[in-house]
């Protein structure tokens, strides 16, 4: 379908909500429609006939140009998050899309970029972020939804908690909101990591010893259980406990007594109890590797926390807050994450949890100077693969591989939007729901 003769350009690019300028081959401003001077807060007028770098300032002109590329390659770049500095000093941040521009002839006569004001969804992810956030725990979904409801009755009980969940789930972070949230918040919080430690020096960090009790203890040195006296002790890694300390934890959960190594009285535990582990705790019982009596007497609440790839929704939240904290703590002003980014991100099946998301962006802020971070800037293995290097190229392939690699590619060139992927494809949703559902069936 031809664009009408009879309609101005101009007038339907005035029209759009998107800022929208191009450039001819020398990088002056040919046109800069009405969103964009409101975008910008640059009259059209001033902005014609201007270097692009003299009217942005974006973080992008300082050499990695997306019209630059565009225009190099023949290429286009869709939703790349950047900024620039409106004509008040203020950062924008937006989402920009560019492709070049050829005449009739196909020869290269500039570039076109269109620009999206991300302020107000800046703004709303935010206050989205606080709305979402229960001591320092960042989340809106609904496994953690039912954990933050009965989070403040757990806490205020003297019960022994249990905290079942993968590593890199943030089973510290949940035992800290359960003391803080507690009567003895004004008492101490002592972790302890019952992998991490031999047995025998196990034994005496947990329940110190008295002068004498071995060859090196030349006075008394007071245990974990002691030093959280009137607070909580947090014991990690529970089912890594050796059986000999499982008896002498029993029994404090029991007696509320323990003994150092090497005394002749009890000691009075005035403790809570909150222990954590990513194993299964009851065929660890099965197996006769964890005492039964004492699994019971750990498993009076238990809170199973959600793995990350269980809530997905909550990516956005965590990474907005990490790199809140990055910023604070590296003296960074990182405004963000790309949407191809973000998109990367929430299809990563994140096998480390919370704690690997955090890795991969501490590692992005290393190679990420300012702006907004990008797909070059995640680490290797989050890499788009090229088109060079995909397997399946010198591989013989099924009818039904061919079309889950269709459907893959489409996916990906429509940034996992459903919609466009059906239409590029022209396939119903259906289609395209029963395809996916087939392809990951097959695995492929």
């Amino acid at each position: 379908m031809k664009f009408p003769s009879n309609l101005p350009c101009s007038a339907v690019l005035d029209s759009l909500a998107d800022g929208v300028f191009t450039v001819d081959r020398d990088w002056n401003i040919t046109f800069f429609n009405e969103a964009a001077s409101r975008i910008t807060g640059i009259p059209s007028e001033e902005a014609v006939g201007s270097k692009c770098w003299d009217v942005f300032h974006s973080s992008l002109c300082d050499g990695d140009c997306a019209l630059r590329s565009c225009m190099k390659d023949c290429g286009r770049i869709s939703n790349k998050s950047i900024f620039f500095i409106h004509a008040d000093g203020r950062k924008v941040p937006v989402s920009i899309s560019a492709a070049p521009l050829v005449d009739a002839d196909g020869h290269l006569i500039g570039g076109v970029e269109s620009f999206r004001d991300l302020t107000d969804i800046q703004m709303i992810r935010r206050e989205v972020e606080e709305s979402y956030r229960f001591e320092d725990i960042i989340g809106k979904s609904a496994q953690l939804g039912k954990i933050f409801a009965i989070l403040p009755q757990v806490s205020k009980s003297e019960a022994t908690a249990l905290l079942l969940g993968e590593s890199g789930t943030g089973k510290e972070l949940f035992a800290r909101a359960i003391h803080n949230l507690s009567e003895r918040k004004h008492g101490p919080f002592v972790a302890v990591n019952c992998g991490a430690l031999p047995d025998n020096l196990l034994e005496s960090e947990l329940f110190g010893y008295k002068a004498g009790a071995f060859t090196d203890a030349r006075k008394d040195k007071a245990g974990r259980f002691e030093l959280a006296a009137g607070g909580t002790i947090f014991l990690d890694e529970i089912g890594d406990m050796p059986a000999k300390l499982q008896v002498k934890l029993l029994r404090v959960l029991q007696e509320k007594t323990f003994e150092p190594l090497g005394a002749v009285e009890s000691v009075k535990a005035n403790v809570r109890i909150v222990a954590a582990t990513n194993k299964n705790l009851a065929e660890l019982v099965e197996e006769g590797k964890f005492r039964q009596d004492l699994y019971y007497r750990l498993n009076v609440v238990t809170l199973k926390l959600p793995a990350l790839n269980e809530r997905v929704e909550d990516i956005p939240l965590l990474v907005n807050h990490f790199v809140n904290r990055l910023n604070a703590l590296q003296g960074k002003d990182i405004d963000g994450i790309s949407e191809d980014t973000l998109h990367i991100l929430m299809r990563h099946p994140f096998p480390g949890n919370v704690r690997e998301l955090e890795n991969i962006l501490e590692f992005a802020f290393i190679l990420c100077p300012s702006g907004f971070i990008q797909v070059e800037h995640l680490p290797e293995y989050l890499q788009p693969k090229s088109k060079e290097s995909t397997p399946h190229d010198d591989m013989p392939m099924t009818m039904e591989e061919v079309k889950c690699m269709a459907v893959r590619r489409a996916l990906e060139r429509n940034n996992g939007k459903k919609m466009a992927t059906c239409r590029e494809l022209g396939i119903s949703k259906d289609t395209l729901r029963r395809t996916i559902a087939r392809c990951d069936e097959l695995g492929a």
